[in-house]
């Protein structure tokens, strides 16, 4: 299956714990951070949900 790559850009501090307990399940920890996830409907959901924190990598 495909993935992409997504990369935390904006700090956490402030954000809503729901936020927060989502850039948990992406696997984002820290700043400038990249991860490689699946490319399906519902880690796109989870994208969708913090895409001010959050960029997505080609």
């Amino acid at each position: 299956m495909a993935t992409i790559k997504v990369q935390q850009v904006r700090s956490r501090i402030h954000a809503p714990r729901r936020q927060k307990a989502t850039l948990d399940t992406l696997g984002l920890r820290r700043m400038n951070q990249v991860v490689e996830i699946e490319d399906n409907a519902s880690n796109r959901g989870l994208i969708n949900a913090v895409h001010h924190l959050v960029k997505v990598i080609d």
